[in-house]
């Protein structure tokens, strides 16, 4: 749809929403298919990355910090714990809480995970330049953490 120049062609192309959405669905398949063994897949990954670094969030912290349905979470988070990716364990703050926390083969497939997911942003990412990378990663990572924020902000109304 596009000429050698990379200039649109078609009016579609310059439009953000349908921009977006192709590059969303294209980074959907082929992360789907980086991490399609990991239990939950993408989003075991972010599980897995949520929990990796600090103090274990509890089940509802996650649950918000993901934007998950609480049983959906539950679901992938036995899909973890299975696989010994996971553990659940008692909040010392609130003993009806669970915590969860990352075990050492978790950071592991973790590890691994994010590789394969390198893989998968380098062949999204082909033909721009290091610097283009970095500053869309910055922009939308601005306008994501934006909208987040926002999201929270109104569900704790």
């Amino acid at each position: 749809m596009s000429n050698a120049g990379n200039s649109p062609t078609h009016p579609l192309e310059s439009d953000f929403g349908w921009t977006l959405g192709v590059v969303a669905k294209a980074y959907r398949r082929i992360a789907h298919d980086a991490v399609r063994r990991l239990p939950g897949g993408p989003r075991g990954y972010h599980i897995l990355a949520a929990v990796s670094d600090g103090q274990p969030p509890s089940q509802l912290a996650l649950a918000q910090l993901l934007g998950l349905d609480k049983s959906v979470l539950v679901h992938l988070l036995d899909q973890l714990e299975e696989a010994k990716l996971v553990a659940r364990r008692p909040d010392p703050a609130d003993r009806r809480a669970r915590q969860i926390a990352i075990t050492a083969k978790g950071r592991r497939t973790l590890t691994r995970s994010r590789e394969m997911l390198d893989a998968a942003e380098a062949e999204i990412t082909a033909g721009l330049s290091a610097s283009d990378v970095r500053a869309f990663k910055a922009v939308l990572a601005r306008i994501a953490h934006r909208h987040h924020t926002d999201a929270a902000t109104a569900a704790d109304c």
